[in-house]
């Protein structure tokens, strides 16, 4: 059996197997541990109340496996702060985090703040446009890290039904996963090939493993950190857990070409790197797309940078606040170890 194939067996699970409450809650204390769970918003005033409202009332109040349920925002235009805040969350606007390094707008953006603000040792990252919200989304992506302490990132994968016309339609990864990276890490990175959902936004990861990687603010955030994670830590740091069925609106061909630009972006800043490409390949910032108007085919530009914000370990606000003294913080530096030898 190959090292992809043996990952596979060992490090997917279903989350039914992460059901027992207490069970989790006597790991998650007898290892001292807080957990905070992070929901990155951009105009999400559809779903955001129901979807706080069911995780307070599951994993705050009847148990209190749950220390912060946050939310942080892009700059929403509509009641997504409001609504989140009644329904029992912390609100917070990624612009007012660290303001002396700046603001940039983008889901990744929105992570990296949170990483600063929230306290947990752990932290769950869902997506705020869930619709059908339910605590398996958390106690399954939590229950690896409190069951394997060599586990250090966990990712969720699941069914995302198109509801056409009253019947679910394709059930899939995702378009930008099978047209774009799944082909890409299969020719560039196969270890990573593995993973079934590489572009979920729902994930777990031990504190000391996020503070150590660099954050793209937009939608390369998510496919720079497996990239990273797998040549830093190697695949057994990682796992992935099967949650069901994940409902939640689809965006348009054309938002998703925006998204597969900017992930071709991070992608090739890591082929770059590593020697693959050469320096000026695949430097071009600008994505053009066309519409029609006025039955006249238009094209539209979209600058595309895709920056990316370095490691938070390496800042000193975030260095002062949570008492980082040294190099790595050891439980780093033992999965990188772990890396190294796999």
């Amino acid at each position: 059996m190959d090292s992809t194939s043996r990952w596979l067996q060992t490090k997917t699970f279903h989350h039914s197997r992460f059901t027992d409450i207490d069970a989790l809650m006597r790991r998650k204390q007898g290892r001292g541990l807080t957990i905070s769970l992070c929901i990155p918003t951009l105009n999400e005033s559809r779903t955001i109340g129901p979807l706080v409202r069911v995780l307070a009332s599951e994993l705050r109040t009847r148990a209190p496996l749950l220390d912060e349920i946050a939310v942080i925002d892009s700059g929403s235009s509509d009641r997504t702060l409001e609504l989140a805040a009644a329904a029992g969350a912390d609100v917070y606007r990624a612009a007012d985090i660290l303001p002396r390094e700046g603001a940039f707008r983008g889901k990744g953006e929105n992570l990296w703040k949170a990483l600063y603000q929230l306290k947990g040792d752990i932290l769950i990252f869902l997506d705020g446009d869930i619709a059908n919200m339910e605590r398996r989304f958390v106690t399954g992506l939590l229950g690896p890290l409190l069951e394997a302490e060599d586990i250090g990132y966990v990712k969720a994968f699941y069914d995302r039904p198109r509801i056409q016309r009253g019947r679910s339609g394709d059930q899939g990864g995702g378009r930008v996963t099978e047209l774009l990276v799944r082909p890409l890490f299969s020719l560039f990175f196969p270890e990573l090939a593995a993973i079934i959902q590489p572009l979920a936004g729902e994930c777990a990861a031990r504190r000391e493993i996020l503070q150590a990687l660099p954050f793209p603010v937009g939608y390369g955030v998510e496919t720079a950190h497996l990239i990273d994670l797998q040549a830093r830590c190697g695949l057994d740091a990682l796992a992935q857990v099967d949650l069901d069925e994940r409902r939640h609106r689809h965006r348009s061909n054309r938002e998703l070409g925006r998204m597969a630009f900017a992930i071709l972006r991070v992608v090739s800043r890591r082929l770059r790197q590593r020697g693959v490409l050469s320096e000026p390949a695949l430097e071009e910032r600008v994505l053009r797309q066309f519409f029609r108007q006025d039955g006249q085919c238009q094209w539209q530009e979209h600058r595309i940078d895709e920056q990316e914000r370095p490691p938070m370990e390496t800042l000193g606000a975030y260095r002062l606040k949570f008492g980082l003294v040294g190099d790595s913080h050891p439980k780093t530096a033992a999965l990188l170890r772990a890396g190294e030898g796999a």
